[in-house]
C-alpha cells in the first residue's frame, strides 16, 4: 500500500482507525482541526519563555510534523510541538553574558536536534534496548526531575513579578480546567488558561487601570497596561514570519555556535529521547501494533525536525502528549489528520497578526501557566520512577543519583581555566550518568545500610522482607 493511500472507512462509534486508515475528509479535517486546538497552547507559550517568536514556532511545527510522518512512513501518528525540555538550557544560556543572543540559542539547539537524529540512528540499528542500557528509567527521571525545577528561578524572576494576581488566578484556573473539565476541554488546558488569563487582564486594565512592575527583560518598574496590541493594529493579515526578537535579533536568523551554549543543550536530548520512546510505545498500546521498528526513526526525526526548525530561528519540537489524549477519546489514530493539522498550522504561520496577538500575551498570564507547567515537567521525572518501580532504598539509586540532581537544580559549577564553565542542568545531568554507572551493579549485599534506613525505617539486615518482594532486607 502505497504511504498515501490510506483506507477510507466510516466505523461504528468506539471502533478504531488505524494509522493507514481515514475517516471521509470532511470528518478528518475536522479531527485534524481538534489536534491543532489541542497543541496549540504549549506550542506557542514555550517559545514566548524562550524569547523566540511563537508565530514561527507554529508555522515550524506544520512544516517539522510533515517531516515527520514521511520519515516514520505514516506508522506513527504524532504532531510535533514545541519542546519545553530546552527551556531551562535557553535561560541558563541568556543568563551567560549578553554576547549570548537567540542566534546562540538557536545554534546550540540544532546541535541537540542533530544529536538526537544520531542517537535515533543508533536506535534504529541497534535496537531499542540501547536506551535502556545507557539511559535506564532511573536516570532518565532524574535528568527531567532537575531539569523541570532548574526553571523555578525564571518564574519566580521574570513572569510572576509581572503581574502577581493574574498569575496566580491563571494558575489556579489551568490546574482546575486540568484536572476538573471533563474529555477533550481537560487535555486543552494550557490554551484555555491563556484565554482565561488574557480576558482577565483585558478587564484588569478596564477596572484598576494600568499597572506598575518590571516588564521581562527590564530592570526597573514601568506604568504599563496589561494587554497592549499596538504590535497587532501594526501587523499585516498575510505575510511570513518577520521582525526582530527582544534582543534585536531578526525572527528569522541564522545559528551561531558556542560550546558553552551546545553544552547546556545537551541534557535536553535524553528529555526527548524518553518523549519520543514513550509516545511510541503509547501508540503501540493504543494501536495494537508493533511499533518497536520505527522507534529509532521516530527519535531521529524529532532530532532533524528540531535541527531543521531552528536552522531558521525556529523552536526544537517533540512529539505531543496533549495529541495522544485526542487520540485516545477519539480512537481516531489516522496519520492522514495530522496532515491536515500541520497544513493549518503553517496557514496561522503566515498570518502574522495572529502572531502579534500572540506575542502580546501579558507577562502575568504566562507566570500562572508556567508556574503550573514547570512544575509538570519536574514531576515527570518523579512519575518515570513511580511507574519503573524504582527503588530508592538501593544506595545505587539513591546515591548515585543525590548528586546530579542537586547539582542540576541548585545551579552549581564547575570551572576550567578562565574561559569555560560548566554548570546547572549541564553538570548536573553529566554527575546523574557518571556517578550512577559508576556505581551500577558494584555495591555488595551489605552496603547501603544508611540509605536502605533513609527509605526503609524497619530495616534489619538479615531478614527478607516479604512485602516488597524481597528486593531488600530489613
Amino acid at each position: 500500500m502505497s504511504m498515501f493511500k490510506w483506507e477510507v472507512v466510516d466505523p461504528a462509534p468506539g471502533q478504531a482507525v488505524l494509522p493507514m486508515q481515514r475517516l471521509p475528509w470532511g470528518k478528518t479535517i475536522g479531527l485534524g482541526a481538534q489536534h491543532v486546538v489541542a497543541m496549540f497552547g504549549a506550542t506557542f507559550v514555550f517559545p514566548l519563555v524562550m524569547g523566540l517568536d511563537a508565530n514561527l514556532a507554529i508555522m515550524f511545527s506544520g512544516f517539522c510534523t510533515i517531516l515527520f510522518l514521511l520519515i516514520v512512513q505514516n506508522r506513527v501518528p504524532s504532531y510535533l510541538g514545541t519542546s519545553a525540555s530546552f527551556v531551562a538550557s535557553v535561560a541558563a544560556i541568556r543568563a551567560l553574558d549578553t554576547d549570548n543572543d537567540s542566534s546562540y540559542v538557536t545554534g546550540a539547539i540544532l546541535v541537540g536536534g542533530l544529536v538526537l537524529a544520531a542517537v535515533g540512528v543508533l536506535v534504529h540499528f541497534a535496537g531499542a534496548q540501547l536506551i535502556h542500557r545507557v539511559l535506564p528509567p532511573a536516570v532518565t527521571g532524574a535528568v527531567v526531575m532537575l531539569i523541570g525545577f532548574n526553571l523555578a528561578p525564571v518564574v519566580a524572576g521574570i513572569y510572576w513579578p509581572q503581574d502577581q494576581w493574574i498569575a496566580l488566578l491563571t494558575a489556579a484556573f489551568m490546574v482546575f480546567a486540568a484536572v476538573v473539565l471533563p474529555g477533550f476541554w481537560s487535555r486543552i488546558a494550557v490554551f484555555l488558561a491563556l484565554v482565561f488569563g488574557y480576558v482577565l487582564s483585558w478587564l484588569a486594565d478596564i477596572v484598576f487601570g494600568p499597572i506598575t512592575s518590571v516588564l521581562g527583560g527590564a530592570t526597573e518598574a514601568t506604568e504599563h497596561d496589561r494587554v497592549s496590541w499596538a504590535g497587532v493594529q501594526a501587523a499585516d493579515w498575510i505575510g511570513l514570519p518577520s521582525g526582530t526578537l527582544a534582543d534585536g535579533v531578526s525572527v528569522v536568523h541564522g545559528p551561531s555556535f558556542s560550546l558553552t551554549a551546545i553544552l547546556l543543550v545537551l541534557p535536553g536530548v535524553i528529555a526527548l529521547v524518553a518523549e519520543n520512546t514513550g509516545h511510541v510505545k503509547a501508540v503501540a498500546e493504543m494501536t495494537g501494533e508493533d511499533l518497536d521498528p520505527y522507534m529509532g526513526r521516530a527519535i531521529g526525526a524529532d532530532g532533524i525536525a528540531t535541527a531543521f526548525a531552528s536552522a531558521f530561528g525556529g523552536s526544537p519540537t517533540t512529539t505531543y502528549a496533549e495529541n495522544i489524549g485526542v487520540m485516545g477519546a477519539t480512537r481516531v489514530y489516522s496519520s492522514a489528520a495530522y496532515y491536515v493539522a500541520a497544513l493549518v498550522a503553517i496557514l496561522l504561520g503566515l498570518c502574522p497578526k495572529f502572531g502579534a496577538v500572540v506575542n502580546a500575551t501579558p507577562g502575568g498570564v504566562l507566570g500562572g501557566i508556567t508556574v503550573v507547567l514547570y512544575g509538570m515537567i519536574g514531576l515527570v521525572g518523579a512519575k518515570i520512577w513511580v511507574e519503573n518501580n524504582i527503588d530508592f532504598g538501593n544506595p545505587v539509586n539513591m546515591v548515585g543519583l543525590a548528586a546530579g540532581i542537586i547539582a542540576g537544580i541548585g545551579g552549581v559549577t564547575l570551572t576550567f581555566g578562565d574561559d569555560f564553565e560548566l554548570g546547572g542542568i549541564a553538570l548536573g545531568t553529566i554527575l546523574v550518568i557518571v556517578f550512577f554507572h559508576m556505581v551500577k551493579g558494584r555495591g555488595s549485599d551489605s552496603a547501603g545500610a544508611v540509605t536502605r534506613n533513609l527509605s526503609h525505617p524497619d530495616y534489619d539486615e538479615g531478614v527478607d522482607d516479604a512485602a516488597s518482594g524481597g528486593t531488600h532486607k530489613r
